[in-house]
This record gives C-alpha cells, structure tokens and sequence, in this order.
C-alpha cells in the first residue's frame, strides 16, 4: 500500500509539474504574441490614422458681406463649424446630395424675391433639406412654427399643412427675410433673426449697443448659426478641399412630375393616386402638404397636386463612370 501510494504521490506531482510548464509556456508566448501585435497595431494607428486642422479661408463673406475671420472669437466659432460639418462626414454627405436636388427649386425663387443665394444654405441648416419638426414644433425646411408659417401666407390646418409645400414655404420665407432686411439692412442680421426673431434681435443690439451679429453676445444656438451657414456654404461650394468626393450620379434627383390641379374634394388619395397611375407612397413623397389621406376642400380652393411621371431616375447609376464635380454647383 505504501509503495502504491509513493508511486501515486509522484506520478501525480509528475503531472501537476508538467501542467504547470505548459500553462506557464502558453502564457509566456501568448504574452509574446499579443505584445508584439500590439505594438504592430499601435505602429500602424501612428502611421496610418490622422485627423487633420481644417483650413479656414482667408476670405470669407456671407451674402457679399464680409465675415471678420481675423478676429479670435470669430476665428473659433467658425472653426468649430467647419470641423463639426467636414467630422460628421455622412451628414454633410447626405447634404450635398439634397442639396443637388432641392437647391434647383429654391434658387429661382430666392432670385425672383431678390435674396442673396447664400440664403439656400440656411434653409440646409434649418432643416438638412428634409421636412422635420422641431421640439418647438417649427415645421419643414424653412422650419416655420404655425403662428409665423400663417403670418406669412401658409395655409395650417389639420388636413393641409402648407410649411411642407417647398414652394409656397419658401416664398413665405423670402417675405420674411425682406421684412427683416428692410428691419437691419444687413443680410447677415437678418439670418440671426431667422433663428432668433426679429423682435429679439433688435432688443438685444439696442440693449449691448452694438451693430454686428459678430459683436453681440447671444444664446448658443443662435451664437453657432451664422457660423454653422458659412461653414456648410464654404464645404459644398468645394466638397473636394474638404475630403467629400462623389460622382454626379450619386446625387439625388427631383422626380419629373406633372401637376393636376384640383379644386374639388379628393376622399381616398389612394384611389386617386391609382387613378393617376402611381401610388400613394409617391404621392404623398411629392405632396407632404397633404396631412391626411383625403383632401377636404369645402371651399373650392385651387391646389396644384404634383404626380410623378417618371420614378426609374437611377437608371444610369451602374453605367460607367462619370466625371467627378468639383463643387455642389457645378453638379447641378
């Protein structure tokens, strides 16, 4: 028994020996492998990841309006912006192609109305192009609450929401700008009282004394808002500086229509769009005036319904490749 028992005790401290060397062999040479792996990763992230500054022009002017860049709050401010809107890469991607879409039916009218241009860029800051509400429940891409969407001419109510009809919200935001022109007589005053209001814009330069948004200390969002237009201006008038590039055929389209107009009630939208040979998804896409799924018109009034002729708008999008646009204009 005793001789079985020595025979145990070493066999077993044999094997506890030899479990040990290999766990602590595996270790040493995991412990190798991960060090050197690790260094290789961190040699690779040095070499090959970089961040870089934006350059911010030396010029820089906002509807024809000189931007004082030299001046160090300016300097950071804007700064700020054209790191968020180069950084956040796929936003300003999303925005370049809207803009390739949207910016045709909104220049014409800026122009008609005698708005500097560079007012298409608010409308991108306001909304990306998309027709969102806000927590303060402004609406669409002008971004109009009911109150001043119904001072300047839209029609709100629960059927039809006209702060969704891109050209009529856009007229009425073109009234509002030459008011506040006639108001500040500074085109860049005027985009801070689009976020701000002309009432409250006005109190807050009398009371600091002052005569330029880039002297007056104001709430954040308003701080930021100039700044955030130049710098979104600034990247889509040359994505390519900025690291955005993208062929014309990756930009998106607005869909040939035609336009039915309607001065009756349509009950079903359903049954009439199928009636115009598309569905109520496309219709509603090119409509978004229309809240409901019916259109109540008890007075008669005239509305123009837009009704897509042509969805396949990507039917070249495989075929060879186009020649890159060296700015969001150009695209267009």
């Amino acid at each position: 028994m005793k001789k079985n028992l020595k025979f145990i005790l070493r066999l077993s401290f044999s094997l506890i020996t030899i479990i040990v060397l290999v766990v602590f062999i595996r270790f040493f040479l995991f412990s190798k492998d991960t060090g050197a792996k690790d260094k290789e990763f961190s040699r690779d992230f040095s070499g090959h990841y970089s961040i870089y500054a934006v350059p911010i022009p030396k010029h820089l002017n906002f509807a024809g309006e000189p931007v004082p860049v030299e001046k160090y709050d300016v300097f950071e401010g804007l700064d700020r912006e054209f790191l968020v809107n180069t950084y956040w890469q796929s936003q300003t991607l999303l925005f370049i192609k809207r803009a390739n879409k949207y910016f045709p039916i909104i220049e014409p009218i800026l122009k008609k109305n005698n708005i500097p241009e560079d007012f298409k860029y608010l409308a991108l800051a306001e909304s990306g192009l998309m027709n969102v509400v806000s927590p303060s429940h402004a609406v669409g891409f002008w971004q109009f609450v009911k109150k001043t969407g119904q001072q300047y001419g839209l029609t709100v109510n629960k059927n039809i929401d006209e702060r969704y009809h891109l050209e009529k919200s856009t007229q009425a935001a073109c009234d509002y700008l030459n008011d506040a022109y006639e108001i500040f007589n500074n085109w860049t005053l005027v985009a801070a009282s689009y976020n701000v209001g002309m009432k409250n814009l006005k109190k807050q330069l009398d009371k600091q004394q002052v005569a330029s948004y880039y002297d007056m200390y104001l709430n954040k969002e308003t701080a930021r808002y100039v700044y955030r237009i130049i710098a979104i201006k600034y990247i889509l008038s040359n994505p390519g500086k900025y690291g955005f590039h993208f062929r014309k055929k990756d930009l998106y389209r607005y869909p040939e229509f035609k336009v039915d107009t309607i001065d009756t009630t349509i009950n079903s939208l359903e049954d009439f769009a199928i009636s115009q040979s598309v569905n109520l998804k496309l219709l509603k896409d090119l409509n978004p005036w229309i809240r409901g799924r019916s259109l109540q018109n008890p007075d008669s009034v005239k509305y123009g319904i837009k009704i897509p002729v042509k969805r396949e708008l990507f039917e070249d999008y495989f075929s060879d490749e186009q020649e890159m646009p060296s700015s969001v204009n150009d695209s267009i």
